[in-house]
C-alpha cells in the first residue's frame, strides 16, 4: 500500500475510533485528539485537574478502541519502584525469578503521579525514554506501542511531589482538562446513573498502531514548517536574542530541543490524522500548547499579574 492510501486509510479509522471512544466519552474532543495525536506520534501524555473528569475512563476507554493491553498504576506516597518495575523472587528451585510489574503492557495509566516521592517517579523515567527497564542488572524490553499517560492534581493541592523538569520533559503532551460544560454534565449524569452497557469495540491492532506512527515519521515536512518551530520554541527561551520581551519579563525557563522535535511529530501527526499529506504551520500552532505548556516556568511576576502560560505561548506565533 502506498502512503497515501495509508493516510487516508487513517483518517477514516482515526474518525470511527472517535466515535467509539464518544459512545463512553461525553465532550472532551480536544483531550482525546491530543491523547490521540500523542499516541500516534509515539510520544506519553500528562493530564492535568481535578479528581473526577473522568480521567482514568478515558484512558481505559482509548486502550480499548485501540485494542491495546491497558494497566493501572495508582501512585501513592508508599509507593517503591519495584511496585511498578517488578522484582526477582526466590521460586521453589531456588532460581531467581523475575515477576513483571504493572510497567509491562502497552498503555499505562499513571494516576495521580505526583502524590509519589521523586524516587517512585524516576522509576518510569528508563522505560519513557527507552522503552525498557533495567531490573537488579537485567535489561527487560518492554513491548511496542508504549505509551504513558500519567494523570497529575494541580500542584497547589495537599500531599503532591511536583514532577522534576527531566521527568516533565519526557511528556511530549501536558493536557488541561476543565470542568464538562452543563449540557455535557447533564448528558454525563443521564448517561452514568442509568443501567447502560456501552461496548467499545476494538479498531486497531499493536502492529497497525507502530505502522501508523512509522507513517507519520515517513511524512515529508516543508525547511519553512521545521524552522517556524525551532524559530517558536527559542522564542521561550529568556536569554535568547530571539525572545520577545514579555518572555524575558515573565519567563524563567524556556523550552529545549526535545520541545521542537515534540512539536514537528506532532505536526505531522495531526496532518496525517485530518488526511493532509505534509504538515504547514497551522498543524505546529495547534500542538504548541499542549508541547510547550509543561516545559515553561513563570516567574513570580507573572503570576502576581495573573498571565497564564497559555497566554504567553499564544503571544508567540
Amino acid at each position: 500500500m502506498s502512503d497515501v492510501a495509508a493516510v487516508e486509510q487513517l483518517v477514516s479509522k482515526y474518525n470511527a475510533l472517535k466515535t467509539e471512544i464518544k459512545k463512553v466519552i461525553v465532550g472532551q474532543d480536544e483531550v482525546v485528539e491530543q491523547v490521540l495525536l500523542s499516541i500516534f506520534s509515539g510520544g506519553h501524555a500528562l493530564l492535568i485537574g481535578v479528581p473526577g473528569l473522568a480521567k482514568t475512563l478515558l484512558v481505559n476507554t482509548v486502550a480499548e478502541a485501540l485494542g491495546l493491553k491497558f494497566k493501572r498504576i495508582q501512585f501513592t506516597p508508599d509507593l517503591m519502584p519495584s511496585d511498578i518495575l517488578g522484582s526477582e523472587i526466590l521460586d521453589n528451585n531456588r532460581e531467581f525469578k523475575f515477576i513483571k510489574g504493572p510497567i509491562f503492557a502497552n498503555i499505562i495509566l499513571a494516576d495521580e503521579i505526583n502524590r509519589t516521592p521523586p524516587k517512585t517517579q524516576a522509576a518510569l523515567l528508563e522505560a519513557m525514554q527507552e522503552r525498557a527497564v533495567t531490573v537488579a542488572g537485567h535489561h527487560y524490553k518492554l513491548d511496542l506501542p508504549y505509551f504513558v499517560l500519567a494523570t497529575q492534581n494541580p500542584i497547589e493541592q495537599e500531599g503532591t511531589y511536583p514532577l522534576p523538569e527531566a521527568q516533565l520533559d519526557r511528556f511530549m503532551f501536558a493536557i488541561n482538562l476543565d470542568y464538562p460544560s452543563f449540557s455535557e454534565e447533564v448528558e454525563v449524569v443521564k448517561a452514568t446513573t442509568a443501567d447502560n452497557d456501552y461496548q467499545v469495540n476494538p479498531l486497531f491492532s499493536a502492529e497497525e498502531i507502530i505502522k501508523y506512527q512509522h507513517l507519520i515519521r515517513r511524512i515529508p515536512v516543508a525547511d519553512n514548517v521545521i524552522e517556524y518551530a525551532v524559530t517558536l520554541v527559542g522564542k521561550t527561551r529568556p536569554k535568547s536574542d530571539a525572545a520577545p520581551q514579555m518572555v524575558k519579563d515573565y519567563i524563567d525557563w524556556g523550552a529545549g530541543p526535545r520541545a521542537s522535535q515534540n512539536l514537528i511529530l506532532a505536526a505531522k501527526a495531526n496532518a496525517a490524522l485530518h488526511g493532509k499529506f505534509s504538515p504547514d504551520i497551522e498543524d505546529v500552532q495547534k500542538a504548541a500548547i499542549g508541547v510547550l505548556r509543561h516545559r515553561l516556568i513563570k516567574n513570580y511576576k507573572a503570576e502576581a499579574e495573573g498571565l497564564t502560560i497559555e497566554g504567553i505561548i499564544q503571544g508567540l506565533y
